[in-house]
């Protein structure tokens, strides 16, 4: 058992293949869980890269894997306590996306007269996280206040907004308590922007006002982030590079230009950071960029060409939280 533990650390795959081939583990995605729950001698990330696969028996063995946390009474920050404590959480957007889900589906299921629907607790649970790393990362210089926390998630209970003595009492056990993330080397959230696929300045023009501003880019996970500093460890805005292509364009005021543009909807879907730190949505019909030199402008539109994916996560969060938002006319009818 102590080889297959080892083989697994270096490769999840090839572990567990090496485990079931030599009886060790039956292959069925409840003992692969099993095995993975106990953890014991195993990596957390390697865990976390195991259970966040997009195939479907690993997909079988992360709802198998849920099915065995119990959340049974515990307010949402427990349980993600719980959840967050058993494996690393990785830094692929569709990977997260997936055991968020599973999270929310099983957390609804224990705790059936909490939330309205599962897309509620999909989204404050992402909300939670977040406010964890802003207000316990020593680089986010604004700390978040409750009533901005309250407010970031208004409207999000089918429409409605959720208690307030409720948001203030997550607020609170994050601020009292950060999160404890297993300590393993990996590629975790926190390491997004650390390999990045290509980083660099450009010039960047404005939706409502067409003025330039100089931003730093980053492109990575089938994403483009942008912020006003290098140092900056929060992006001003996100641009999901799904459904959008690339071309080269001219412009009267700057050279070396090209822009993103939706294919098939009037905005790109994305998403900014506004004056007063709230995330809004982007309302750009196109965007438009400068490079320093002809060379910058071609590497960069090869490198969002290699990004560009049918499947983002920033995608289904929006659309998640836009469900959330919903009024369920049905219930007031």
């Amino acid at each position: 058992m102590s080889i297959g533990r080892k083989k697994f650390n270096m490769d999840p795959k090839k572990g567990i293949e090496y485990l079931i081939e030599h009886n060790l583990l039956t292959p069925t995605p409840e003992d692969v869980a099993q095995f993975l729950y106990k953890g014991e001698g195993l990596n957390k990330t390697a865990i976390g890269d195991y259970l966040g696969e997009r195939h479907d028996f690993n997909e079988r063995v992360l709802r198998a894997f849920v099915e065995l946390h119990d959340f049974t009474d515990l307010i949402l920050v427990q349980a993600l306590r719980q959840f967050l404590w058993s494996f690393r959480l990785p830094g692929e957007a569709q990977k997260i996306d997936r055991m968020m889900e599973c999270f929310a589906q099983r957390y609804c299921q224990l705790n059936p007269n909490i939330f309205t629907n599962t897309d509620t607790c999909y989204v404050l649970s992402f909300a939670i996280i977040m406010l964890n790393t802003s207000l316990h990362n020593p680089s986010v210089k604004d700390k978040p206040s409750v009533d901005q926390f309250i407010s970031m998630n208004r409207g999000i209970n089918n429409g409605g907004d959720l208690p307030r003595e409720l948001l203030v009492s997550l607020y609170e056990s994050i601020k009292t308590e950060p999160f404890k993330i297993p300590e393993d080397d990996g590629n975790d959230l926190m390491h997004t922007f650390f390999n990045p696929d290509k980083e660099g300045w450009l010039w960047k023009q404005g939706g409502r006002y067409k003025s330039w501003k100089r931003r730093w880019f980053i492109l990575n996970d089938n994403c483009l982030y942008y912020f006003e500093y290098t140092t900056d460890k929060e992006p001003r805005g996100i641009i999901p590079l799904e459904n959008i292509q690339v071309r080269e364009i001219q412009d009267r005021h700057k050279p070396h230009c090209f822009e993103l543009y939706a294919a098939g909807s009037e905005f790109i879907k994305a998403c900014k950071t506004d004056s007063e730190g709230k995330v809004v949505e982007g309302k750009h019909t196109v965007y438009r960029m400068s490079a320093a030199t002809d060379e910058e402008k071609d590497e960069w539109i090869k490198c969002v060409r290699q990004s560009i994916s049918h499947n983002p996560f920033y995608d289904m969060l929006a659309a998640r939280k836009k469900k959330a938002q919903k009024t369920n006319v049905h219930s007031k009818s």
